[in-house]
């Protein structure tokens, strides 16, 4: 039986949250109000508390909240001082109140802990923008707002529950090590099931999906925290298509069963770095049962119609591929665990920032090249993370390329963090500019109160308005009430202040916005009451208000943004699809010797990659129905995930001979010892089953970003063929046995960018589908 909405749900944080407001902010307010001897210092405590302690909650270790709530109380006295300023005119405040809106929204992308703090920061702009008073009130407001930050930190540091453990981290190591097992498994021809690597693998995505922002912060440790959760998902898959019914390795090469054996150390140690145990991942190891696996292809070459050279060239592309994956996790788990030197740090930055897909890569090309089709943004970024006067390994110039990477990724329409933060900087500014003219009693109540409702569609926030001024309505009677039966007697609503803060800071994320709601209007008559008494009335100004801020935060909504998330999700799939596909053509040209330099696309597909996971967590947790199925969502982001790695491991996979000559009237020719024609046909022909996928992908963008008038039909791709014949497994023995490619390729590397290319064509077949319901979502009016 579900349980009444009314009805709040027990939470150990919440009841401790509680407590602590419940102590700290009469308390501030009796310290300031009766010894200070200042309503401003009592008035700016009171809110400051309430910010601190119950909009604010910083997640972490003691040292992370205590950074967090020291950079809050900063970023909320410049507010407080710049509102303060402002205020005296109506036009100039709206005006002002956009880039510092703008500035707390958007400074979110640092991280959850500056993104839940953003509303929290906002309460010390709104209150002084909108409040008679001018410069020479800042010092007692000032005062109020470090009273509550310095209590509230301290209360927040000695009151709270233990941490719960890093999830996160957990879920990776777990997955860490199932990889190194079934690896283990595998080399060693033993028969392994894939159901604890998959339920691995779905444990880490839910810890790391759980949020509604990405859980790791700008800082470098959370930064490889990041990618390491990327790479071991997409070691998961490579090994899914390694081994579920696919190849036998106790027929394989013992140089093939060595390098997976290397890999399998490799994952162990980053299994082991996670879990705070010493280990040291032999890097040079692996490099060398790499090396020997393509010496082993090597001497196959000439004879790729022979049987054994096919299946020693199939196992190879996944043993290499894995093994790519194990090296960058565990040089990823280094810096995690701040084992890294920072040669290490920086080579790993620029693979994260998609400065090249490759570290060895990276510091094999020129320093003076850029690509010449890169942004004038990302040339100048590559060119000084490249140039060798500038000390990359600082922590100072990494913390800077961090930061600007990190604004240029997100300074974009695409982006819902850009999106957001310019709705809330309108609406807030059409706030300031109604409750001035409008001449309300307290017009702090109307920003407040479009503050309060602002979500991520009109629909949304029209629901929200409903249940904010339900809520007000409820707690201005029970207010009301409240003071018909004990007056305005300051001893009793003395005793009355600490039980409505702390029904009022219980309320938030155990019981239903309304209750909320209620409990904060009650919270807010009996403060006015003690500062003033007027009674109940000031319970009824406050619905006046708060009705006025609804419908400004409704208009800008209808206006800007009405469709909400859904929109940014299917645009960021677009540029996630072109950006991916681009990376792949330019990988696979790379992968075949054909470009000198390292795929400029990358930066691109990271960036795309990470706005479409930012825009998917927007989406997930936006309030009201969802048009399109989660199911037909995911298959689309998770098509486009496999797109950018696809094309990331092809790029690290170029081989140290190259596959072509140096003869420039050849566009790829063979190794010496093999035919030429069949070599320049085999390279020809990768190109144009990279380019036919390609041209798919960049027809399911159209599809999903800009649909046409009426419905359409994308057909799938066509599948391309694998690097050998499969057998059947015994789970799909009425399958067909797919034809082995022709022409014969001649070179074994070849055949490592064609199994490539083949699980990414069957991956496509289930993509026409979902895209075509996505767009017939988009082609709908926004109100249906």
């Amino acid at each position: 039986m579900p349980q009444e909405w009314w009805k709040p749900t027990w939470s150990v944080p919440a009841a401790m949250r509680a407590v602590r407001a419940a102590i700290v902010v009469p308390s501030l307010f009796a310290i300031a109000y009766k010894v200070i001897g200042s309503p401003q210092t009592a008035l700016y405590a009171t809110f400051g508390g309430i910010a601190t302690l119950v909009i604010a909650g910083f997640g972490g270790t003691r040292t992370n909240k205590l950074s967090a709530h020291t950079q809050f109380a900063v970023v909320g006295s410049l507010a407080l001082i710049i509102g303060t300023l402002v205020s005296g005119t109506t036009w100039l405040a709206a005006l002002v109140t956009v880039p510092v809106t703008f500035a707390i929204f958007f400074g979110g992308i640092v991280g959850p802990n500056a993104a839940t703090g953003a509303i929290a920061a906002m309460f010390a702009y709104v209150l002084p923008v909108v409040s008679a008073g001018g410069a020479a009130t800042i010092p007692s407001r000032l005062e109020g707002w470090w009273m509550a930050s310095v209590a509230g930190t301290i209360a927040v540091l000695l009151l709270s529950p233990p941490a719960p453990g890093h999830r996160l981290r957990a879920a990776t190591a777990e997955l860490a090590g199932e990889l190194a097992g079934r690896l283990r498994a595998a080399a060693d021809g033993q028969t392994t099931t894939p159901a604890a690597m998959r339920a691995a693998k779905e444990r880490l995505r839910a810890a790391f999906d759980a949020a509604p922002y990405r859980p790791t912060m700008l800082g470098t440790a959370d930064q490889a925290l990041g990618s390491l959760v990327q790479l071991l998902e997409w070691g998961a898959s490579q090994v899914g298509d390694a081994f579920d019914g696919h190849i036998d390795l106790a027929r394989s090469c013992p140089q093939d069963r060595a390098l997976l054996r290397a890999a399998a150390g490799l994952f162990a140690d980053t299994q082991a770095l996670l879990a705070g145990q010493a280990a040291n991942p032999d890097f040079a190891a692996l490099e060398r049962a790499r090396r020997r696996s393509a010496e082993r292809l090597r001497d196959l070459s000439g004879r790729a119609g022979e049987p054994d050279a096919r299946v020693a060239a199939a196992q190879a592309v996944h043993a290499q591929s894995i093994a790519v994956v194990a090296r960058g996790a565990a040089a990823d788990a280094l810096i995690v665990s701040h084992r890294a030197s920072a040669k290490a740090v920086e080579a790993e930055r620029r693979d994260w920032y998609g400065f090249s897909t490759d570290a060895a890569t990276a510091a094999a090309a020129p320093a003076a090249i850029v690509p010449a089709n890169a942004t004038p943004a990302a040339a100048a970024l590559a060119a000084a993370t490249n140039s060798p006067r500038i000390a990359t390994n600082s922590p100072r110039m990494q913390g800077l390329i961090g930061a600007v990477t990190l604004v240029r990724r997100h300074a974009s329409v695409r982006s819902v963090w850009f999106l957001n933060s310019l709705r809330a900087a309108v609406a807030l500014a059409a706030a300031v500019a109604v409750a001035d003219a409008s001449g309300v009693q307290d017009a702090f109540w109307v920003v407040l109160g479009t503050l309060s409702v602002l979500r991520t569609s009109a629909a949304a926030t029209g629901s929200t308005a409903l249940r904010a001024l339900g809520g007000t309505v409820v707690g201005f009677v029970v207010g009301a009430a409240l003071l018909i039966g004990i007056g305005t007697h300051p001893g009793a609503l003395w005793a009355v202040f600490p039980v409505a803060v702390l029904v009022a800071a219980y309320a938030p994320g155990t019981t239903s916005f309304l209750v909320g709601q209620a409990a904060f209007t009650v919270t807010v008559v009996v403060v006015f009451n003690l500062l003033a008494p007027v009674g109940w009335t000031i319970g009824l100004l406050r619905i006046e208000d708060v009705a006025i801020g609804c419908g400004v935060s409704l208009a800008v909504g209808v206006l800007l943004w009405p469709r909400g998330v859904s929109s940014v999700v299917g645009d960021d799939l677009a540029d996630a699809f072109r950006s991916g596909a681009a990376f792949l053509t330019q990988a696979v040209d790379w992968a075949l010797s054909e470009l000198m330099v390292p795929p400029a696309a990358s930066i691109a597909a990271v960036s795309a990659g990470i706005r479409l996971d930012d825009a998917m967590r927007c989406f997930l947790t936006e309030q009201g129905s969802k048009k399109l199925g989660k199911e037909d969502l995911w298959t689309l982001v998770n098509a486009a995930t496999r797109l950018r790695l696809t094309a990331h491991t092809l790029a690290a996979l170029r081989p140290a001979t190259p596959v072509a000559s140096a003869d420039p009237g050849s566009a790829c020719m063979p190794l010496a010892g093999s035919d030429g024609y069949a070599g320049a046909s085999a390279c020809t022909g990768l190109r144009i089953e990279a380019a036919d996928l390609a041209g798919f992908y960049g027809t399911i963008a159209q599809e999903v970003s800009r649909p046409s008038l009426g419905p359409t039909t994308v057909s799938p791709p066509l599948l391309m063929a694998p690097a050998m014949p499969r057998q059947a497994s015994t789970a799909d023995a009425n399958a067909p046995v797919e034809a082995s490619p022709e022409p014969e390729l001649p070179h074994p590397h070849l055949f490592w960018v064609q199994e490539h290319l083949h699980h990414l064509s069957k991956d496509a077949q289930s993509v026409s589908e979902p895209a075509q319901h996505m767009a017939e979502v988009r082609r709908r009016p926004w109100w249906r």
